[in-house]
């Protein structure tokens, strides 16, 4: 049960939180909650594929056994509890801190990231979850900062760095730290095999990936739901 408990002990503070007086953020559920329907959709078929080709598999030590589409429902949880927490922290953080510490900084961060990710994504080519995960970040930063040129990206950065914290705990755990075995289990033949402790490079920036298409659709739901 190993799977499962991570995802509980992610997602239940922030769920108790959600109704504290001073966060409400049980009044967002509905933007989180559509905005969480398409995203992990959209990783979810990605993670069936993946799992399909062998770019990762998962530890059937650490899990109850049932699978959908062959994923284990862990896997399916994990893209509901993990972007609830993560909205959550964006939620307070905006809240509770007025001061946008990136604003001044933002064309340059994005542009330093967009360059960086779409080199390293297009030099990594035949390894799939490098190229594939940094191409699409990169893409997904260009579009969001000059295209769509939406007003919360500095925020999402400075959140994400609170975020990284748990991240690392809660993927560490699934990656082995702690543990005899990991949860999950990653083909090193197409990542480029450089791990922060267990945890592959490459996870720091699905999460982020994974995070600001959540927070990009939330954002535009929220909006939505004030109108």
């Amino acid at each position: 049960m190993t799977y499962l408990l991570v995802n509980i002990g992610a997602v239940l503070i922030p769920l108790i939180f959600s109704f504290h007086k001073k966060l409400n953020f049980y009044e967002n559920w509905k933007p989180f909650w559509k905005s969480t329907f398409i995203t992990s959709c959209i990783f979810i078929s990605w993670d069936i594929i993946y799992t399909y080709i062998g770019v990762w598999e998962f530890n059937q030590e650490h899990l109850i056994g049932v699978y959908l589409f062959n994923l284990p429902i862990e896997e399916y949880l994990f893209f509901i509890c993990i972007p609830y927490a993560s909205v959550f922290t964006y939620h307070c953080l905006g809240t509770l801190i007025n001061k946008d510490y990136f604003s001044n900084y933002l064309s340059k961060i994005s542009a330093l990231m967009v360059i960086t990710f779409l080199l390293v994504g297009i030099i990594s080519i035949p390894k799939l979850y490098t190229s594939v995960t940094f191409i699409l970040l990169g893409l997904t930063i260009f579009t969001l900062q000059w295209i769509l040129k939406v007003s919360w990206l500095s925020r999402f950065y400075f959140s994400y760095l609170i975020i990284l914290f748990p991240f690392f705990i809660v993927n560490g755990i699934l990656t082995g730290w702690l543990l005899t075995n990991p949860v999950v289990v990653y083909n090193d033949l197409e990542n480029l095999d450089i791990r922060c402790n267990t945890i592959p490079i490459e996870d720091v920036f699905y999460g982020m990936l994974l995070l600001i298409t959540n927070i990009g659709f939330y954002e535009f739901f929220k909006s939505k739901h004030k109108k």
